[in-house]
């Protein structure tokens, strides 16, 4: 006999299946990334119809099959689609979803990336930090994650942790002014601002709840922009759907 379980966390997409159901992809922390069937949820007045949209997090009980789970039902905690108004936010926060659901993986706890969703979309909602920001903020974030993210403590080549006035793509991390002009940077390496590299530091070690607490300058922000474009694109050459939009 199989039960039904609890599973807390987020819808990323949802899309109609059939007549009157859904598949969605839930993002979870006891299961990791999985597809599920929300049945009749398309139907009038069905309770499943707001909980199976995308943005919602809850605690949501499913039955577990071969290759995919049914929800049964759903106890919401936050719906975000209806207290959006306007498309670039939800293009956002759909972009956002579609990284989550790109780096999700089935079976690991991904109570982190639901957590940083959560704040993240929150940010998005209240419009006190630029929506441009937000996105890198994200991305970063997520680096961090996933563990791939830069060393922005000390030089990657000596250990010293001042004059650190460059940064290599390659290496992953940032290079003192002795090693630079020792030749000990390559063709990806730049030069990055106090400012900035101060910013990223932040973004990989502050709290969820004070990680949009900032701004940048445009000229700061204009820094940080190309760089992570840059190195994103050198370790992740992936295009989401959802960027063309953004």
């Amino acid at each position: 006999m199989s039960f039904d379980i609890p599973l807390h966390g987020v819808v990323l997409s949802s899309m109609p299946i059939g007549e009157s159901d859904r598949r969605i992809v839930l993002l979870t922390k006891e299961r990791g990334l999985i597809s599920a069937f929300a049945r009749g949820a398309r139907r009038q007045n069905n309770p499943l119809g707001a909980a199976s949209s995308p943005f919602t997090f809850g605690v949501f009980r499913a039955y577990e099959g071969r290759s995919s789970y049914t929800v049964v039902s759903a106890d919401v905690k936050k719906y975000f689609t209806e207290e959006l108004s306007d498309l670039d936010s939800i293009y956002l926060m759909s972009y956002m979803a579609e990284v989550a659901e790109y780096y999700g993986e089935a079976g690991a706890d991904e109570t982190d990336r639901i957590n940083l969703l959560y704040v993240s979309f929150m940010a998005v909602k209240k419009k006190e930090v630029p929506a441009r920001l937000i996105r890198r903020i994200y991305e970063i974030r997520t680096l961090f994650i996933n563990g791939e993210y830069p060393d922005m403590t000390s030089c990657i080549c000596c250990g010293k942790s001042d004059d650190l006035l460059y940064f290599s793509i390659n290496k992953r991390g940032l290079v003192c002014s002795d090693c630079m002009n020792k030749g000990n940077g390559d063709s990806s390496t730049v030069s990055i601002s106090k400012s900035v590299r101060y910013a990223v530091c932040f973004i990989l070690t502050a709290p969820l709840e004070k990680l949009y607490s900032f701004t940048l300058t445009d000229k700061a922000f204009d820094e940080l922009d190309i760089l992570l474009k840059r190195y994103l694109k050198h370790w992740k050459d992936h295009t989401y759907r959802t960027e063309k939009f953004l």
